[in-house]
């Protein structure tokens, strides 16, 4: 378990409205918190919960088939911002920085 969660959810009022209007159990949101891959983008931490963590923790007697593609994310204060179910992960990866100004040799074009 690496989040440090208190009982019960720290969910803003976004969060609460956001995980009720989809369908999204807090059972499913705890559980992202606790076992769910822990990523950094844009400023808030997100805990998914994919195949390879389903996979994983079955192996160990954890059932997490009924959450697989839960997506929470948390603000720097560690309270839950938004959560939602989405099973592409590819959208996750860093984005490439693009270049303001092409230079070569120090100097710009």
């Amino acid at each position: 378990m690496r989040h440090e969660q208190s009982n019960p959810l720290d969910l803003t009022r976004h969060a609460r409205d956001r995980i009720d209007a989809r369908g999204i159990s807090r059972q499913a949101v705890s559980a992202a918190l606790d076992y769910g891959r822990e990523l950094h983008t844009r400023g808030a931490t997100l805990y998914v919960i994919g195949r390879q963590e389903v996979s994983r923790l079955r192996r160990l007697g954890v059932d997490l088939d009924a959450h697989e593609g839960v997506h929470v994310v948390c603000a720097a204060n560690g309270a839950v911002v938004t959560a939602y179910r989405n099973h592409d992960l590819r959208g996750l990866r860093p984005r490439r920085r693009r270049r303001s100004h092409l230079r070569r040799g120090g100097r710009r074009l």
